[in-house]
């Protein structure tokens, strides 16, 4: 069945049957009825696109993000897919990965599929040299990015404050008697600058000299970074505190003061499922996703429905503490 047998069926005009699908007002309810149940009878489903047409709206949103498989990744994809669906939205997901080439096209692609909007998950959306393709997007649709920035026209951006929340960290571990903080952390995108910027700037607002930061990158690897902390220790690097931009990296560290009896205060990053398994339980930086990602979807919400919105959110981060670190713990020599 189609529109035009449903409008055969009905004793009424094509029109008429796309005023009722489309919730026109200019049908009486003797008539609506009539047609709807028509449509319930022979079990008719409305071409989306179609309807879409009509309607100047799909209730479709694309949502792009690198690594479906990363647990931030992930529970923000989750917490953006059921707010959107409790504003009657569907999602279109795209997993790009991280080349540019890859993330310019399934942009495209949503765009081609007549979204309303691109919700962009992640700061790695921040190129270094050119982001015109997310401007070129915005002319179309307006793009919502979740903790990362942006800023050109129809592009808002909330996200949470990472590089404050590192410094805090650095200062929390300082005024608890730590002087050697290692800081370890995997890809520099918008983010991980941030962070990284704030653990610099935790060292200089507690007068620590520059020669002695600690900052070591790795790759986003458990087995890596393990190894990596004990050929620190192996080969003399003192250190008495962790800083890590990423719950698995930290969790990495753990293992490796582990296997040589060591005990030191351990911050991650994240707040994730991680940090709630680890042995013992790891103190993280709790970024907001839970709520980042509602206050994303009701900008959007507002953007569609013609109504003002700032282009930037910036919430602060919370540090849940656990047994790897706690505020009120002795300080150590």
């Amino acid at each position: 069945m189609n529109i035009y047998d449903i409008a055969q069926r009905s004793g009424v005009s094509i029109a008429t049957v796309s005023r009722v699908l489309n919730g026109g007002k200019n049908v009486s309810q003797k008539t609506r009825e009539k047609v709807l149940s028509v449509m319930q009878e022979e079990a008719y489903t409305p071409n989306a696109f179609a309807r879409g047409l009509g309607l100047n709206t799909m209730k479709m949103v694309g949502i792009l993000c690198t690594d479906v498989s990363d647990t931030f990744y992930a529970k923000a994809l989750s917490l953006v897919e059921g707010n959107l669906r409790r504003h009657g939205f569907d999602v279109l997901l795209c997993c790009t990965g991280s080349q540019l080439e890859d993330k310019k096209k399934y942009l495209e692609l949503l765009l081609q599929k007549r979204v309303d909007a691109v919700v962009l998950i992640g700061s790695a959306f921040q190129e270094n040299t050119d982001n015109s393709h997310i401007g070129a997007a915005s002319k179309q649709v307006p793009v919502v990015i979740i903790n990362g920035l942006v800023e050109l026209p129809n592009v808002y951006c909330v996200l949470c404050d990472e590089k404050e929340a590192l410094t805090r960290n650095v200062e929390l571990l300082y005024r608890q008697g730590s002087r050697r903080i290692l800081y370890l952390y995997d890809t520099l995108t918008y983010s991980g600058c941030q962070k990284l910027a704030g653990y610099r700037e935790g060292w200089r607002s507690c007068g620590l000299p520059e020669e002695d930061l600690l900052a070591v990158q790795v790759n986003k690897n458990l087995e890596e970074v393990r190894s990596k902390v004990k050929s620190l220790l192996e080969n003399g690097e003192s250190f008495d505190a962790v800083l890590a931009s990423e719950d698995l990296l930290a969790v990495g560290a753990q293992k490796a003061l582990a296997g040589r009896g060591l005990t030191l205060p351990i911050i991650g990053f994240n707040n994730s499922v991680l940090a709630q398994c680890a042995s013992p339980s790891l103190s993280s930086v709790d970024n907001m996703l839970d709520t980042l990602c509602p206050t994303a979807v009701n900008l959007l919400m507002d953007l569609l429905d013609g109504k003002p919105a700032p282009h930037k959110i910036l919430l602060s981060a919370q540090l849940t503490e656990r047994e790897t670190f706690r505020m009120d713990s002795t300080p150590h020599v």
